[in-house]
């Protein structure tokens, strides 16, 4: 579509809200244009408001389309509308963000024009941001781990968090997971809310050895399930119910009732079956604000456990962490395309080394930058024979993602 494309304005609660370039198709294959987008979440915008609202989010916007990378803003625009709200969140580095807080369907309307796809808030509340009212479980799949692990690692996860008092709200993340939300009372810092979700990763692996970890390192999960505790740190966020991810068919992260997460399907869960799913039964999250515990019984857990074992350090003096895996680094990179043409590369010079890597063992790491993701690239040579192991040589891809472009300061 052309940039000069008209405006359409919607009166969204008795908001203007401008729409511009209504006709830009974001989703070719299902045919969604920028509009279709803004009414898919103002037609489930109950559902998507009770994820949101009320909460500062980080906008996650894809003004290039789904192809190209996301850029992550925290802070809030200058040019905005009035009516939009911000909050401004202090982070331990010292640096502080105004961002911008979604309290109705105009403002959800308004934040999906700017090409926000899926929606990005922390969980606290606008009114006390030092005290979180969510705790996240994040079930983050490794390299050759099927759907049905994933399922059964959700079941144990829920039966975790009910054992200590919680109630787990399950929903797919629209990617390769499964999310389980608990609302928490706001007693708790966000320390406190992270060591409670590590307890409940640790008891989660602990029930079911060889399916979850709670691994931090990424060479040591093996083909399992992590149970991601650190979405729970104050600087992170994850894509809300009702989010549409940046997938070709237009996938949703969509909230689940119990006894529907066994036969789930990820991607039974589009943009237009939502749509119907929606209007057929409106939102399995409905209850999720009803269900208030607290994190007495995971810290009470944290405290049972003991402390998680940490890595080894460096020989060398400096504190960094020593791998307890043969790792070596093949690409670093500013797009994942870019990452992955190197590995290939990689992969033509040492065929014989290939043979002997599991699927978990070639490692794609996506990296928070200032503002946008970079990529990284590591092998696990933990099946290769100590002699046959290729050395570390110089990256496939060598970008600097601390290199500050010419006239930043």
């Amino acid at each position: 579509m052309s940039p000069t494309s008209k405006a359409e304005v919607l009166d969204i609660t008795g908001r203007e809200v401008h729409i511009s370039n209504p006709d830009k198709v974001v989703f070719p294959a299902p045919g969604i244009t920028k509009l279709d987008l803004v009414r898919y979440y103002l037609a489930v915008a109950d559902g998507a408001l009770r994820g949101v609202a009320g909460r500062p989010m980080v906008l996650k916007r894809f003004v290039k389309g789904i192809e190209q990378e996301a850029f992550f803003q925290k802070r809030a625009p200058e040019k905005r509308p009035e009516w939009i709200e911000t909050a401004t969140l202090h982070y331990a580095s010292g640096n502080s963000a105004e961002e911008v807080v979604v309290r109705d369907a105009a403002a959800l309307a308004w934040v999906v024009n700017l090409g926000c796809l899926d929606l990005n808030p922390h969980p606290v509340r606008a009114e006390d941001l030092d005290h979180p009212d969510e705790l996240r479980v994040d079930l983050d799949p490794m390299p050759g781990v099927d759907w049905r692990q994933i399922v059964d690692v959700a079941m144990i996860a829920r039966d975790v968090l009910a054992d200590h008092g919680l109630v787990g709200w399950p929903k797919t993340s629209g990617s390769r997971g499964i999310h389980i939300y608990a609302r928490i009372e706001q007693r708790w810092d966000y320390r406190q809310l992270r060591l409670a979700a590590e307890a409940l990763a640790r008891e989660v692996e602990r029930r079911a050895p060889g399916l979850a970890t709670a691994r931090w390192w990424k060479e040591e999960r093996g083909e399992s399930v992590f149970v991601d505790f650190n979405q729970n740190a104050k600087d992170r966020t994850v894509a809300s119910a009702y989010s549409v991810r940046p997938l070709p068919d237009a996938r949703v992260s969509t909230p689940l009732d119990w006894d529907e997460v066994p036969t789930c399907r990820p991607e039974e869960f589009t943009v237009h079956a939502v749509l119907a799913r929606f209007a057929d039964r409106g939102d399995a999250a409905s209850g999720i604000d009803d269900a208030v515990g607290g994190l007495d019984g995971l810290l009470a857990l944290a405290d049972e456990l003991g402390p998680a074992e940490k890595a080894p350090t460096s020989r060398d003096g400096s504190g960094r962490r020593a791998p307890t895996m043969p790792l070596i680094e093949i690409a670093r990179a500013k797009t994942k395309p870019e990452a992955l043409e190197g590995l290939e590369r990689w992969k033509s010079k040492h065929p014989q080394v290939v043979k002997l890597l599991g699927p978990a063992d070639v490692m794609v790491d996506g990296m928070r930058g200032s503002s946008s993701l970079w990529y990284r690239i590591r092998v696990n040579l933990q099946h290769v024979p100590e002699d046959e192991r290729p050395d570390q040589a110089e990256l496939e891809v060598d970008y600097d993602p601390w290199k500050r472009a010419p006239g930043n300061h």
